[in-house]
């Protein structure tokens, strides 16, 4: 069964449409998805696939790039498609919203404005109250992504289908990022490796860098390279040292 129907105009939408497509079935699988150019076997009366797929679907996007409210009609070039009543995309619009399927109206490119309903034929006027979501082709992995996302929410039927789900909640966050906390109240214990950190509360000792560091009735001794140390109610100052300190003019010996 195809959840997901691809409401397009082969003039101005077919690429969309396609790039649509393939990533909604990668995400979804192949038989969820349906478009009339691969999805209908030849042979096949086009007029009932295409009728019987809308109202089997749980989505319908449509697809609505810059042109679509003005694109002409092919058999009366004066006047608008959306204005013969056998134009097949206002066709399958009537049949979904009269179904109650969930209707998404997906805007091609940055050019592409809401709707507005006095332009539109009556029994499509529903439409321009749809929320919709936008689609550039530049970044259409990301924007698809999204729209997957919150498809999955509303449609239980795509979450079970759902190839991507998002990754479970690590049990141990400490564990996952490397940090090992040794207990104390407010503080990270230690961090093995070349560059080490230690903070305890607001009082003890912060040290970072390839060097020991010992603790000791309260009485920190740190040494190594890349050192910070802060103590007491860090009313004093940070101190920072890296390599051999080379004696200024001045220093007290």
């Amino acid at each position: 069964m195809h959840e997901v129907f691809i409401n397009y105009r082969t003039q101005g939408g077919k690429e969309a449409a396609y790039m649509c497509h393939e990533r909604l079935s990668a995400r979804f699988g192949d038989g969820s998805v349906f478009l009339a150019a691969k999805s209908i076997p030849p042979g096949t009366n086009y007029a009932d696939a295409l009728i019987s797929n809308v109202r089997r679907s749980h989505v319908l996007l449509a697809l609505i790039d810059e042109h679509w409210l003005d694109a002409p009609d092919r058999k009366n070039p004066g006047r608008r498609a959306l204005v013969n009543r056998q134009d097949w995309v206002r066709r399958e619009l009537e049949e979904a919203l009269t179904s109650g399927i969930l209707v998404v109206p997906l805007m091609i490119g940055r050019s592409a404005v809401q709707l507005d309903a006095r332009r539109l034929p009556k029994s499509l006027a529903e439409l321009a109250e749809c929320q919709y979501e936008r689609l550039t082709l530049r970044a259409i992995d990301t924007d698809m992504a999204r729209l997957c996302d919150r498809l999955i929410r509303q449609v239980p039927e795509l979450a079970v289908l759902d190839r991507h789900p998002a990754p479970a909640a690590a049990s141990d966050p400490d564990r996952e990022s490397g940090v090992h906390n040794s207990g104390q109240s407010g503080g990270i214990g230690q961090v093995n490796g070349s560059l080490g950190t230690f903070v305890n509360e607001s009082h003890g000792p912060l040290h970072t860098g390839s060097g020991d560091q010992i603790h000791q009735n309260h009485n920190p001794k740190i040494t190594g390279d890349g050192t910070n140390y802060v103590a007491g109610n860090n009313h004093g100052g940070i101190r920072q040292e890296f390599g051999p300190r080379v004696p200024r003019k001045g220093d007290q010996r």
